[in-house]
Parts: C-alpha cells; sequence; structure tokens
C-alpha cells in the first residue's frame, strides 16, 4: 500500500489517531495537509514527521468549526501542492461526561458547531476538487458512541450519530464520482496524549481486554483511503475490540 503521489489532508493532527494517522500516511509517502487548533502540538509533529518523511508537509492552526479558517486552510494547501486527494475528518470534542438534563444548550452548540459543521465545511471545501478530478477519499472518524448512545454523553453520541448517517448519505451522491466516503467507529482508544501509537492499555470495555491503540485505528483509515478499498463506500466501521455494548 502506498500513498505515492497523493496530498492527505489530515484535521485533528496533533495527538492521538490525528498524529498516528499523519505518521502513517507520511511513512507510504503521501504529501501532507495537517490541521490541528493546537500550535505546539502541530509543531511538535512536524518536527517529528521530518524523521521519515520529507519536509513537504504543511501545517495548519485551524479551529474547523471556522468555515473561513478551514476555507483558507485548504486555499493554501491547494496552491502548493495543486489538490488534495484524501480527507480525513479525524477533529473532534469528546471529552464529557454529564447528564442530558444538566448538560446546558450552549455545550450542544459548541459539540455541534467541531463535531458535526467542522466535518462539513471540511469536506465542502476539498468534495469539488475532487469530483472535477474523477477521484477522492474521504473517511470520517465517529464512535461506538455514535452506534449505541452511550449515558451521559448524550450530546457527544448524537454528534457522532449525525456524521455517521452523514456518511451514508453522501456517500451515495458520489459514489459514481470516483469519490468514496467511509467511516470508522473506534471503542475505547489508549490516551491520545501518549507518545507510543502502538500503546495500549487494559480496558474491561472490550471483549479483548484492551484498549485499541492509534496505530491501529489509524491503519484501517489509511486502508479505507487507499486504492485497495476502491469498492468499499457508505460503511461505517467498528474498531473497538469487540466491545461490551453500554
Amino acid at each position: 500500500m502506498t500513498f505515492e503521489g497523493k496530498v492527505a489532508m489530515i484535521t485533528g493532527a496533533g495527538v492521538g489517531i490525528g498524529r498516528a494517522c499523519a505518521i502513517r500516511f507520511g511513512e507510504l509517502g503521501a504529501k501532507l495537509v495537517l490541521l490541528d487548533y493546537n500550535a505546539e502540538t502541530l509543531a511538535a509533529l512536524k518536527e517529528e514527521i521530518k524523521a521519515y518523511h520529507a519536509e513537504d508537509a504543511l501545517t495548519f492552526t485551524c479551529d474547523v468549526g471556522d468555515e473561513a479558517a478551514v476555507q483558507a486552510a485548504v486555499s493554501q494547501a491547494i496552491e502548493h501542492f495543486g489538490r488534495i486527494d484524501i480527507l480525513v475528518n479525524n477533529a473532534a470534542l469528546w471529552r464529557c461526561w454529564s447528564s442530558f438534563i444538566d448538560t446546558p444548550a450552549s455545550e450542544w452548540e459548541k459539540f455541534i458547531r467541531v463535531n458535526i459543521m467542522g466535518v462539513v465545511y471540511c469536506t465542502k471545501a476539498v468534495l469539488g476538487g475532487m469530483v472535477e478530478r474523477g477521484y477522492g477519499r474521504i473517511v470520517n472518524v465517529g464512535s461506538v458512541a455514535g452506534v449505541y448512545g452511550n449515558a451521559n454523553m448524550v450530546h457527544y453520541s448524537a454528534t457522532k450519530g449525525a456524521l455517521i448517517a452523514m456518511t451514508k448519505a453522501l456517500a451515495k451522491e458520489v459514489a459514481d464520482k470516483g469519490v468514496t466516503v467511509n467511516c470508522v467507529s473506534p471503542g475505547s482508544v489508549s490516551p491520545s496524549d501518549h507518545m507510543d501509537i502502538h500503546y495500549t492499555e487494559p480496558s474491561e470495555l472490550a471483549f479483548m481486554g484492551r484498549t485499541g491503540s492509534d496505530a491501529e485505528n489509524a491503519d484501517l483509515i489509511c486502508f479505507l483511503a487507499s486504492d485497495k478499498a476502491g469498492y468499499i463506500s457508505a460503511q461505517n466501521i467498528q474498531i473497538d475490540g469487540c466491545r461490551r455494548k453500554q
């Protein structure tokens, strides 16, 4: 599997699954467009990938919930590379634990702005070019919370459920235009701030007894973004270690 000659844009690239995706795509030859709201982690990632990847990687400190900022970043990336072939919509808010009654409307609005509208803005910014060229790969990062629904995470679960539905609907619009759209829904994932992308720890939420590593999630995303997955679209694939439903 190779991404030589391809340009991959990854959101939420500074830590966790996003960082692992940047590493994996870089190792496999892709040119990189990396977005994250945290300038410090993004700068550290750009330095890190110099060890195995050409310095031809663009980084943008960007809140994906800001449409103008997304459009500016994508415009600069296209001016530099000429196109975006692959989009990994990974950026999301997720650290939350509150009952539905205690979750204010403002928190709902924040999660919707980033987890749903951020995906909308990034996808709209690149999809036209993909359709025009007759080639594109979009991989959204959902969650098992969007499948099962997690108590005390209603707003998060709702946004991830919406993302799964969006994946399936959009895929049908562009299936005959050379663009695939899929979703990866992780279960329990290792702590996103752990530097070892292969790190796992015990978890009672999966029958396998452990969390999934960032690398395992990134490998699935890379496969769906590759030409080997050209006949796969509109799918939500759970990567959850045979999860115990909550």
